[in-house]
């Protein structure tokens, strides 16, 4: 059975980190309908006046990121002085867990095209799961040739093959690309599994459902995904987890499960105390 888009969302533009422009595609008013995906922010351009003032150092807790770059270059540094530089097809995972500080300096470029995905972490996990890096760069990264296209394997596992993986939540995170007309299909069952598709470049048929490009599609229940190119080749990013179901109390960087939590969690930046366990980076 066809897991059917039941929401599609292409977001408002809006302004974040120093006064970068882009375009907040999920965020509070779709936690429920896209649970366990917090924030889905989308940017594209060709100015780097739009991006360049970036994302300065800024605490989060609570959440995992995961962000990609299909074209660009973005510098990140951390609170224990770790810097790495991500460039066309690589991304990278921050599980801010219990505390952490990062910036993300987007670099000039002919283009930065990309994305940055909130995933939730499990309230059981949020103040025990330690601050952790990796950047997913390109010399790792599985490619595997379709009928009509490519997959890279960005997160999680595909076809019995593995990349980087969640410790507290799973993710699959495909950059799928197909030629005009191009089709695709991904098995995937189970009730527990949330779904969702982003049209990167280019408008595409997902389960006999048209999506715009620049497009998040969240779908329902099911066995199988189809994704078919219309009249132009697609680039577009897949991305599955599992559902949580639990109470969201968020403010700015920080998502926690009640407003004690998040309040605690402010007053903690205020003095100085936010910081619980020490980060574990790799491919700095």
């Amino acid at each position: 059975m066809l897991r059917k888009v039941e929401h599609q969302v292409q977001g408002y533009r809006t302004h974040d980190g120093a006064g970068v422009s882009l375009v907040r595609v999920i965020g509070f008013k779709t936690v429920e309908i896209f649970d366990p995906f917090l924030m889905l922010d989308a940017f594209d351009s060709t100015d780097p006046n739009d991006y360049i003032a970036g994302f300065p150092m800024h605490p989060h807790r609570g959440i995992e990121t995961f962000t990609f770059l299909s074209k660009g270059s973005i510098i990140h540094e951390d609170h224990l002085g770790t810097k790495a530089v991500m460039i066309d097809g690589e991304a990278q995972w921050l599980t801010a867990g219990s505390g952490a500080y990062h910036s993300e300096m987007p670099q000039p470029a002919e283009r930065m095209l990309g994305l940055q995905l909130w995933l939730n972490i499990p309230a059981k996990d949020k103040m025990t799961a330690p601050p952790f890096y990796h950047g997913v760069i390109n010399e790792e990264i599985q490619t595997f040739d379709l009928e009509s296209g490519k997959l890279r394997l960005l997160a999680g596992n595909y076809n019995g093959h593995s990349g980087i993986q969640g410790k507290y939540l799973p993710l699959d995170y495909y950059d799928i690309f197909l030629d005009a007309h191009g089709k695709f299909e991904i098995n995937v069952s189970g009730e527990e599994k949330s779904i969702m598709l982003f049209t990167l470049e280019g408008d595409a048929v997902i389960s006999d459902t048209h999506v715009p490009a620049k497009t998040a599609a969240k779908l329902g229940n099911g066995d199988v995904v189809t994704i078919e190119a219309c009249d132009e080749p697609i680039e577009i990013i897949y991305m599955c987890s599992e559902k949580l179901g639990e109470p969201i109390a968020w403010g700015g960087p920080i998502v926690m499960n009640t407003q004690e939590e998040l309040e605690t969690a402010f007053h903690e930046i205020e003095t100085g105390r936010f910081i619980k366990q020490t980060a574990k980076y790799e491919n700095q």
